[in-house]
């Protein structure tokens, strides 16, 4: 065997163990946010097999919506938090609809010893958001005046313990209400945000007849985290890249917004099972834009 051969030979071998190196680390790398929401159903029956199908399916981070009795999924706060680095996952943000004036200071000492840097109050607390059968539409009451003064007293809380509040919306806060006015305005305009920003989940947001980019314009850097998910042609929710809301177009005023983070997120998956339904969101995320 020549020198040059074997030159070549070895070249050869190099080049392929990269490339394969390579391929493996791509097909490895890891992206985009979780809603545990969308496999809460899963998450209750098995919550560390879930975690570790959610790790597989690509995902990097994730947003919590189980707390309960102090625990997550029925883990310490430490414990879970230490899981979730087994698995290559970063909590992000938590869901605690349960929270009030009273209790938010232990849900906050419990979220930051988990690991993570957003509180977000999914819904109006304090019992005052509402569900209407009749016409299967939701609200709330107290106005909007007393739910920005709640939210005001527990972002300063949440300050202190060293995470950030945000409020998540649906799609009543961005219609008029009985006295003409848009609620989600109002919060954003009757709130300091250096203790209160937004979770603006863009589903609910198209749902509602607005547009988010004329919201990133007209509050700008006020929507640190997105809830992403899609909507088929009869309204409902869909995994992304599945529906016809234009997250590309979105996405491009992703500075503006002040978005630092997105949570995909399907509320209700129907013919197909939620594990399977975050794995086709994950796979459409790259071809859109998100990193």
């Amino acid at each position: 065997m020549t020198k040059s051969f074997s030159k070549t030979v070895l070249k050869l071998v190099f080049t392929t163990l990269f490339l394969g190196s390579s391929l493996y680390c791509a097909a490895q790398k890891k992206m985009g946010g979780l809603a545990l929401y969308t496999v809460r159903n899963d998450m209750n029956k098995d919550a560390k097999a879930t975690l570790q199908a959610v790790a597989d399916a690509g995902y990097k981070n994730i947003e919590a919506a189980g707390y309960k009795d102090g625990e997550y999924y029925n883990m310490s706060p430490k414990d879970f938090k230490n899981f979730l680095n087994e698995l290559g996952l970063k909590p992000i943000s938590t869901h605690q609809a349960a929270v009030t004036l009273e209790n938010a200071d232990t849900m906050f000492a419990d979220a930051k010893t988990a690991g993570f840097k957003y509180f977000v109050v999914p819904v109006p607390p304090m019992g005052l958001f509402k569900f209407f059968e009749e016409t299967k539409s939701m609200g709330m009451e107290g106005g909007n005046a007393n739910l920005a003064r709640i939210l005001s007293t527990l972002g300063e809380k949440c300050s202190k313990a060293g995470l950030k509040l945000l409020y998540h919306n649906h799609d009543f806060e961005f219609k008029k209400d009985k006295d003409g006015i848009v609620p989600i305005d109002f919060l954003l305009e009757n709130t300091d945000p250096k203790h209160v920003n937004f979770q603006m989940d863009l589903y609910w947001v198209t749902k509602a007849g607005a547009s988010p980019i004329a919201y990133f314009e007209k509050y700008p850097g006020r929507f640190k985290i997105w809830h992403v998910k899609d909507m088929d042609d009869q309204g409902r929710f869909a995994p992304v890249g599945n529906g016809h809301i234009d997250f590309s177009k979105i996405l491009t005023h992703k500075k503006l917004s002040g978005m630092k983070y997105y949570m995909v997120e399907q509320d209700r998956t129907f013919a197909m099972e939620p594990l399977e339904a975050i794995k086709v969101s994950h796979k459409a995320l790259s071809k859109i834009g998100f990193k």
